[in-house]
């Protein structure tokens, strides 16, 4: 009779922590949620429904509203120009940071202390603090190859705005992915070693699906820095080939002067919804790949 009652308690406790979680958890969502519903609502609005209650909703779905602002705000280009850069820059990072990270994780090599210490402060360094070296960098490139390229390459290139995207994230990719590798078990490599497995095999089809939660991590941050990005874009891609981020900005600025808000949240919504589509799907996975991990005895 007193271990039950001494149970009431904690069973007590523990049903309150849960309802507390729960309702921060969704008080959370709610705060993450409301705006992007609004702003979704407001994009289907015409352009004198913006002068009355902002939180009615509107009287039919405007999907002109989107049509605009892909052909004449040009957010259409911009989208094509984002989801270029993006994805070369993801398959450039992990191209070079998989296999850097499997090789300072599992080989012994001179220099691999100075290696690790030179990614590790490549952490600590924010890109866009050097943005303005790296646009006189490529500057000086493009004056010393003037003869060869006359109208540039460096600048206003999204194939250039690519190679340093990836550039600097390496050091993080090559950080987490090594700190991964390094978790896994090295019997499932001597196993597969004894059945006459190459280290490229032994990489690409044990240790990198064995590493897909870390993989899975890398690809969703990079590609929220990578599309999210502003202050690169804008400094090295001054021309008309902008990405998403950089156009939204110039359609602020002239649907605000035009007043037409809803073509301005169209734009908006064009940039929320991708990444809202990356991180549910990436999330799942991530998921799954935890799920499915570790070793089995």
């Amino acid at each position: 009779m007193t271990v039950i009652n001494s149970l009431r308690p904690r069973t007590a406790r523990s049903r309150t922590g849960r309802v507390l979680t729960y309702a921060l958890v969704f008080v959370l969502a709610l705060a993450i949620a409301v705006p992007v519903v609004w702003v979704l609502l407001a994009s289907l609005k015409k352009k004198s429904e913006f002068f009355g209650s902002p939180w009615t909703l509107p009287e039919g779905l405007r999907f002109q509203n989107y049509v605009d602002a892909f052909t004449d705000a040009h957010m259409g280009q911009y989208f094509l120009t984002s989801v270029f850069v993006t994805l070369l820059g993801l398959v450039l990072v992990l191209a070079v940071s998989v296999p850097a990270a499997y090789v300072i994780a599992r080989y012994e090599f001179p220099g691999r202390g100075i290696v690790e210490i030179a990614l590790l402060g490549g952490l600590f360094v924010n890109v866009n603090y050097i943005v303005v070296p790296i646009f006189l960098m490529l500057v000086g490139w493009d004056k010393a190859l003037v003869d060869v390229f006359p109208g540039g390459f460096f600048i206003d290139n999204p194939t250039v705005l690519s190679l340093v995207y990836a550039a600097t994230s390496i050091p993080f990719t090559i950080y987490l992915l090594t700190a991964y590798f390094r978790s896994i078990p090295v019997e499932y490599e001597e196993a597969a070693s004894l059945d006459g497995a190459s280290r490229w095999r032994i990489m690409t089809r044990i240790m990198l699906p064995m590493a897909r939660p870390a993989v899975t991590t890398v690809i969703l941050f990079n590609f929220l820095a990578y599309w999210n990005d502003f202050i690169i874009s804008l400094t090295l891609l001054p021309g008309d080939g902008k990405t998403v981020q950089v156009g939204l900005l110039n359609l602020f600025t002239a649907q605000k002067a035009a007043a037409d808000y809803g073509r301005l949240y169209a734009g908006m919504v064009i940039v929320i919804v991708p990444v809202l589509i990356v991180y549910a799907f990436i999330q799942k996975r991530l998921i799954e790949g935890m799920a499915s991990g570790g070793v089995k005895g």
